[in-house]
Order: C-alpha cells, then sequence, then structure tokens
C-alpha cells in the first residue's frame, strides 16, 4: 500500500506500520515490521482482549465487584470505576465520570489474576498471545502500559478484533458498543469529549473531534493508542485494521500524522 510510505516522512528515528483486512489478510507493511516497540497503552487492547476470555471461561463476570466500593469488572474495563489515572485512588463515583485509567487495569488483572490463580502475565500468553501467535509480544510491567510487540504480531491481533475466533462475535459486539453512555471525559492528548464513549478497553470513534482517527475512519472504528507514539484502529465498515508503531513519544507531531495516514490507507484500498 503506497499510502504507508508516509511514515517514511514523520519525525521519529523508526517506525513501522500494517495494514490488515477483516480476513487476516496483510494488505501492506512499511518499516521494520519484527522490530520490538514498547506500546504503552496499547497495552490495554490486549488486556482487554484476555479479560474478555476471562469472561467467556466464566473465570470472571462481567458485573462482579472489583475495584472501589460499587465498582464492577466492567467498570474498570470502560474506564468508569472512579480510579484516578496512575494511582489507586479513587476520584469520583463509579459511573459518574469517564475518567481514563491505567490504575484501574492494574486492578482489573489482579481481579483475574485472584479468580484464575494464574499470574496475569501468563494468563495473557495463554488466552491471547499464544493462540495468535504472538510470540514476539511480552507484558513485563503493568497492565495498563507495560506490553512490548511488533507490527507483525499486532496484525495479528488487529485480524483478530476484526473477524474474533478466540471471542464469540457476541462478546466483541459488545466489548466494541459504547458502555455507560452519555459520560464525559479526556482523551489524554485530545482534550475533553463530550461524550467520551468507551467500550470494553477499546476506544470508539464515534463523533469525537479531534481524534487520532481519520476523518473518513467510520464511527464504528475502535482501538487504542499509546503515549509510546503507537496505535492500533480497527474499522468494521471498510474492514480494515491499521498499526503504527514508532520509538517517537506521542505529541504534536503524533496529532498531525496519524489522522491522514488513516484517511490514507482507506482511500488506498
Amino acid at each position: 500500500m503506497q499510502s504507508l510510505a508516509q511514515i517514511d516522512d514523520w519525525p521519529v528515528d523508526h517506525a513501522a506500520a500494517g495494514v490488515v483486512a477483516a480476513d487476516g489478510t496483510v494488505r501492506g507493511t512499511r518499516g521494520a515490521t519484527d522490530r520490538r516497540f514498547p506500546l504503552a497503552s496499547v497495552t490495554k487492547p490486549l488486556v482487554a482482549t484476555a479479560a474478555l476470555v476471562a469472561v467467556e471461561e466464566e473465570a470472571v463476570t462481567l458485573d462482579q465487584p472489583a475495584g472501589p466500593e460499587g465498582s464492577t469488572v466492567r467498570h474498570l474495563l470502560a474506564h468508569t470505576s472512579g480510579l484516578a489515572f496512575g494511582e489507586h485512588r479513587v476520584v469520583a463515583e463509579p459511573g459518574t465520570r469517564r475518567l481514563y485509567s491505567s490504575a484501574g487495569f492494574e486492578v482489573l488483572a489482579s481481579t483475574i489474576e485472584d479468580a484464575t490463580g494464574i499470574g496475569f502475565a501468563d494468563y495473557l500468553h495463554e488466552a491471547v498471545l499464544a493462540p495468535l501467535g504472538m510470540a514476539s509480544t511480552t507484558l513485563d510491567g503493568s497492565p495498563g502500559h507495560g506490553a512490548t510487540s511488533t507490527v507483525d504480531d499486532l496484525l495479528r491481533l488487529a485480524a483478530e478484533l476484526a473477524t474474533p475466533s478466540l471471542l464469540h462475535r457476541s462478546t466483541l459486539d459488545e466489548a466494541t458498543s459504547v458502555q455507560f453512555p452519555g459520560l464525559n471525559g479526556t482523551i489524554p492528548g485530545f482534550g475533553h469529549q463530550k461524550p467520551n464513549d468507551w467500550g470494553l478497553g477499546y476506544e470508539l470513534r464515534d463523533g469525537k473531534s479531534p481524534h487520532w482517527t481519520g476523518a473518513t475512519n467510520s464511527p464504528r472504528t475502535f482501538g487504542h493508542f499509546g503515549q509510546s507514539g503507537t496505535f492500533l484502529w480497527v474499522d468494521p465498515d471498510a474492514g480494515l485494521a491499521c498499526v503504527a508503531l514508532t520509538d517517537r513519544d506521542f505529541g504534536d507531531w503524533a496529532k498531525a500524522a496519524w489522522p491522514p495516514l488513516a484517511d490514507a490507507v482507506l482511500a488506498d484500498h
């Protein structure tokens, strides 16, 4: 895909990107797609997928208590538990605000550990990484932001999120629908969003503006970006998913570069 050549002009030392179709066919790649990059918050879709496997295995339920008083697994996945961004400190009542929280994903992982008796990094490997053949992906730190991976591996995850095999379609459909509708909140780097719609671990494009995906991405687009200069989006209407990993922290350069790449990818296919 010629559109991926845009990454050659990004102000980064190293970048790699790829596009995969809903049937798992890789449409194009650019850069060293086997290079491992820190994912930062692109860790969260990995962790959310493992959490949904745990739900299907009946190790946990979405509406069981977890985290602060009144919070559930669903609240933790949807960033409505009331926990602060990076601290295990309650700053709001559950279900009242969309407070983006890496700490919430740490509590989520601990909840799954307690339910399964398996360390979360091991559970993630058994539930998601090994079945999808993601041999270059590891969780070495926080379940909120501590994974490392490659474009090749994340294209496998993106294909799974487009056409699920580990999960039932109905589970993924719920996970990519709005949880706790109408809540306002902030997307780090993109300001306050009214509403700030979110699924179960996956951020939803909907009608948000500004946004890190393209102007031509459908409202059903979902995914995540990371402060390490990384993103993964899946556009069900286009039948495409795109991954890009870099070694420069997110900033104004990314806000300027990522949406045009998305629009070019969608026009290119």
